[in-house]
């Protein structure tokens, strides 16, 4: 899988939390609770969504520190690694 791969279902699943962001041009420097305006629960949302779809675990206590689309995309892309 591809880092294009991650980035486009971490958009889809975004856009599926909050579908009035679809025609938003979301790119990996958007802060996600910012630019995507995404509050804490949907984020708790898409990062368990995103667990479950790449098979991965990111540490609670590292979800504070994913504050860009790209961030995500690194922690998704890290684990999918080991």
């Amino acid at each position: 899988m591809t880092r294009e791969d991650i980035i486009q279902k971490i958009k889809e699943i975004v856009f599926e939390i909050e579908p009035d962001l679809e025609n938003q041009d979301l790119q990996e420097d958007s802060v996600i609770n910012h630019d995507a305006a995404i509050d804490s629960m949907g984020f708790t949302l898409a990062i368990c969504r995103l667990e479950a779809y790449f098979d991965v675990r990111i540490p609670d206590r590292q979800w504070a520190k994913l504050q860009t689309l790209g961030d995500v995309a690194d922690a998704i892309e890290k684990r999918l690694k080991k």
